[in-house]
């Protein structure tokens, strides 16, 4: 018999039936105090129990792994600083080398200078004394 066959009434019987077994189904289910539940309470207890202790295992091990990272990353960080300190000492080093060499330059160019005024005014000195002699 198809479906488009079956009358109103057969197909009501047949609705109150399905209802009917379902309601004798759960009529039928073991209650709360069975032991059968209450190790299946028990097992899914201790199933979320592990999935938690799980959970909290990860979360530290993220945790320890991100302080880890940051520990390493203020080491580098660190390192980064000391070399940069490092070169910008070398720098003023260097700058204070080049600015005595200068200085030192500097005064042997005076110096040199000098000389060479004292020589000048010597020649000149030594001329007018032979211009004196002579005139």
């Amino acid at each position: 018999m198809k479906k488009q066959d079956k009358d109103f009434v057969q197909r009501r019987n047949d609705a109150m039936a399905a209802k009917a077994a379902l309601l004798e189904k759960f009529k039928n289910r073991p209650s709360e105090d069975d032991p059968a539940v209450q190790a299946r309470i028990a097992e899914r207890k201790a199933i979320a129990e592990a999935r938690e202790q799980r959970r909290k295992q990860r979360e530290a091990e993220r945790q320890a792994k991100r302080a880890e990272e940051a520990r390493l990353k203020a080491e580098r960080e660190a390192a980064l600083e000391a070399e940069r300190l490092a070169r910008e000492e070398e720098e003023r080093r260097l700058e204070q080398q080049r600015r005595a060499e200068e200085l030192a330059k500097r005064a042997e160019s005076l110096v040199d200078d000098a000389a060479l005024k004292a020589k000048r005014d010597a020649r000149y000195a030594a001329r007018k004394a032979r211009v004196r002699k002579i005139g």
